[in-house]
């Protein structure tokens, strides 16, 4: 099940906040990541990093299923904290930017134009470290790097859940056939996937292959996006306005 467009108010010009992020995501992927390899491993999330205060610059050995691999570390930022906010900027993929830029183009707007452009940066921010401390909870001594938009993109889509529940959601599966469901089925089942794998990634350590999806870190985003959601609906309200357009 994958989205492809959402109602949206009209006449709400551009959601100038959203642009941006995904303008510079889409250069740091391209300009920067695609040619620098230590730049990625260096100003991605390590969690030893964060909770250690120190900054690993030499390849630090992990038993994973077995087998003795090297897990690839370079210089970042000073002070190293400041990952926190580097790492939500970069991506391991075309497909992992293209999906993640595609969910903020989709939701992000509606919920930057109910909150207004400063609230909404200042959420996306804080919802991508909170995600990141909930990842870096899982295993605070990890020198696995973590790193992609996806955890503050689900602390959109937890706000958009609460605060546009009934939203028409355009979405393809089935034989790619496109077909619209209530925000809170599209994003409901998207945020039970999240949850099931999450906690069932608690048991997986390094040594039998804890790299992969950062799952909590997408719970910790979704469930600060929909404390800010519940919030945000007794201050901006809640709900589409009337005359709503659609965009796919």
């Amino acid at each position: 099940m994958f989205p492809i467009g959402d109602q949206n108010e009209p006449g709400r010009g551009p959601a100038f906040v959203s642009l941006v992020f995904i303008a510079i995501n889409l250069a740091i992927f391209f300009l920067i990541q695609l040619n620098d390899d230590a730049f990625t491993y260096g100003f991605s999330v390590i969690p030893a990093e964060i909770t250690g205060g120190i900054d690993l610059t030499r390849p630090q050995p992990i038993d994973i299923g077995g087998e003795r691999v090297s897990i690839p570390q370079a210089p970042g930022p000073a002070p190293i904290q400041l990952t926190l906010l580097s790492s939500m900027f970069m991506h391991g993929g075309i497909a992992h930017i293209l999906g993640n830029m595609l969910f903020l183009w989709i939701f992000g707007d509606n919920v930057e134009h109910r909150v207004g452009h400063v609230p909404f940066l200042v959420f996306y921010l804080v919802a991508g470290v909170i995600a990141s401390f909930a990842q870096i909870a899982v295993n605070p001594t990890s020198v696995i790097p973590t790193l992609g938009a996806s955890g503050a993109i689900s602390g959109v889509l937890g706000a958009y859940l609460v605060m546009f529940p009934s939203n028409r959601v355009t979405i393809v599966a089935f034989r790619f056939i496109p077909f619209q469901v209530p925000a809170i089925v599209a994003i409901g089942m998207w945020a039970v996937f999240q949850f099931i794998n999450g906690f069932g990634s608690i048991a997986i350590s390094e040594e039998t292959g804890g790299g992969g999806v950062a799952y909590m870190a997408h719970i910790g985003g979704f469930v600060a996006g929909v404390i800010f959601g519940i919030v945000g609906r007794g201050i901006w309200g809640s709900g589409p306005r009337r005359d709503l357009a659609y965009r796919t």
